[in-house]
């Protein structure tokens, strides 16, 4: 007979998780899609096109442009929120790591995936801009003001919070619940997180990719999060904050 309680909950299951990448990173990668498509069919070739990462929303009023840098990067976390809020409800006792137990060995793991993820990707970036397959990728473009470091910073642990939680804790998780195999949710979850990167040439999706195979290895190991997402806001915040106080002397990556 077939388990009717277990095929329900399946099924309850997938809308959750199709809901949650909906409202988050789902829904950015099919606007990357959307958005390589129209950088591949643009009358200018990929590599003399500019992807801008933390644009300026209002630049004739920087008081008004930081409060929607700071609307952005709060509402930007939301969706992280709402998946560690549903992983609580269904499994009251799952440990993904997403605490403040281990500070020395979290802060010692994720400066470590930061070096090991990092240092080959600013060779994968010159590869790719040597190679015309990906755009010229332009980290930070928020202008020499009091908040601009800050908002990078801010914005760069953001990027950590949403992508580690939904993509590594809550997603694996979750897929693992349905009865996938682990590294199929690894990979999946690889694909997906190169898919929202897109938007910056092939370049960035496989960058991104390998990332996500290598974040997802270490969870499947350690089942924590909090590593991972202090990797990925160091990696960000050498980028955006290394970008705005650097540009000037980076010409070997345009």
């Amino acid at each position: 007979m077939i388990d009717t309680g277990a095929a329900i909950d399946r099924r309850g299951i997938r809308s959750e998780v199709l809901l949650v990448l909906g409202v988050s990173l789902g829904s950015s990668a099919i606007y990357a899609i959307l958005n390589i498509i129209n950088r591949l069919t643009y009358v200018k070739p990929l590599s003399e096109q500019t992807a801008t990462l933390n644009p300026t929303v209002v630049a004739d009023r920087p008081w008004l442009d930081l409060l929607y840098q700071l609307a952005g990067i709060g509402l930007g976390v939301v969706p992280a929120l709402l998946a560690v809020h549903l992983l609580r409800k269904s499994h009251e006792d799952l440990a993904v790591g997403l605490d403040l137990r281990r500070p020395g060995r979290d802060l010692l793991f994720g400066v470590g995936m930061a070096a090991l993820i990092g240092l080959p990707g600013l060779g994968l970036v010159w590869a790719a801009r040597q190679l015309g397959i990906s755009a010229q990728i332009v980290p930070e473009a928020l202008g020499t003001h009091w908040w601009s470091v800050p908002v990078l910073i801010l914005s760069a642990v953001e990027n950590g919070v949403l992508e580690e939680v939904v993509m590594i804790a809550y997603l694996l998780t979750r897929l693992r619940d349905l009865g996938w195999g682990w590294w199929t949710t690894v990979v999946t979850s690889a694909v997906i997180r190169g898919s929202y990167h897109l938007y910056q040439g092939f370049g960035g999706f496989i960058g991104n990719f390998v990332m996500g195979l290598v974040f997802g290895w270490f969870f499947r190991r350690t089942q924590r999060v909090m590593p991972l997402i202090i990797a990925h806001s160091i990696l960000d915040i050498v980028s955006f904050v290394g970008y705005a106080l650097l540009k000037d002397h980076l010409g070997f990556l345009r």
